[in-house]
């Protein structure tokens, strides 16, 4: 039913879609020249953990870090190893508590119909954008999304974002992994019409911790046109995100969460829709709700709705 009230009142909203150039810093890319960082192979180790990893352990895709058992359930084997060729552990991006980075998605909580019809999607080629996800997709099994579907959707989700305001930014950089990072030395610049995400603790995030999260800083005045639009879609602008993700925007049945996850994640698949990069059944809602939005006020939307409890 609900569905079906979202369907006619997307109907109102016009398609026309405005074809710009994906803003480049809602969709890192690992830079080509990186600043010199020194190289450590020691055994890293983190507070209340009895745990200890090398960084070549850290980042083993099939065997990623699992620094506290008791934050999260019982893993399935997709989770923590993947199928060891050709589908990664799940937990290596998006970690054990399900909370991810800022170049992965925020997992916890998502309804299981939702997270099966998006594999479904990258599987068939509808969703795309992550070469990653569309090669998983392709070699996943049923019963290896039905249990990540599970797991996840059982974790609690937590915050794990922090919006703040402002004119400066710290000087950074697109790490490997297409994770950004501060510049080595320092300094810092205008944030212009800009999102810039980074780590609150730098050797937390690069060691896959799952303690501590993430900084999104965004111009004056974002979280508040981001209420406008999402709450009363703007003078018809686009429809309010409350009709199908809830009051709270923690999701209605099969419609997911967007309260509380990664501000450009959220503005990638904004974008996503608009362009057509996220198509077929899944994406057919979307597409006319975002048809008018500008950049700024994909910018705005992921604002506010990062600042939210998830």
């Amino acid at each position: 039913m609900r569905r079906s009230i979202c369907a006619l009142l997307i109907g109102l909203v016009p398609v026309i879609a405005y074809g710009a150039e994906r803003p480049n810093w809602a969709f890192p890319v690992t830079d080509k020249v990186q600043p010199a960082v020194p190289q450590d192979d020691q055994p890293r180790t983190a507070p209340g953990s009895d745990k200890s990893y090398t960084q070549k352990q850290i980042d083993d895709l099939f065997n990623p870090p699992d620094w506290y058992p008791n934050m999260h359930p019982p893993m399935p084997q997709v989770v923590a190893h993947g199928n060891g060729t050709t589908v990664r552990a799940c937990a290596s991006c998006h970690l054990p508590t399900g909370t991810g980075h800022d170049e992965s998605a925020y997992l916890a909580a998502l309804p299981v119909s939702y997270f099966i019809r998006q594999m479904a999607d990258f599987k068939s080629g509808d969703r795309k954008g992550s070469g990653t996800m569309t090669t998983i997709g392709k070699a996943i099994t049923d019963d290896e999304t039905h249990a990540a579907a599970a797991y996840f959707a059982s974790l609690k989700p937590r915050p794990w974002i922090r919006v703040v305001e402002t004119d400066t930014v710290p000087k950074t950089y697109v790490g490997p992994g297409n994770k950004r990072l501060r510049l080595p030395g320092g300094g810092t610049e205008p944030i212009g019409q800009r999102i810039v995400e980074i780590p609150e603790n730098e050797r937390v995030v690069l060691n896959r911790d799952p303690r501590i999260g993430f900084i999104a800083y965004v111009p004056k005045g974002s979280i508040a046109k981001g209420e406008a639009l999402v709450t009363t879609g703007d003078s018809g602008k686009t429809l309010p995100c409350t009709v199908c993700h809830g009051q709270t925007l923690k999701g209605l049945a099969d419609v997911p969460p967007i309260a509380g996850r990664q501000a450009n994640y959220i503005v990638r698949q904004l974008f996503d829709f608009q362009d057509g990069t996220r198509a077929g059944p899944s994406a057919t809602l979307m597409q006319p709700v975002v048809a008018n939005l500008s950049d700024d006020d994909m910018l705005a939307i992921a604002a506010y709705t990062a600042s939210l409890q998830p």
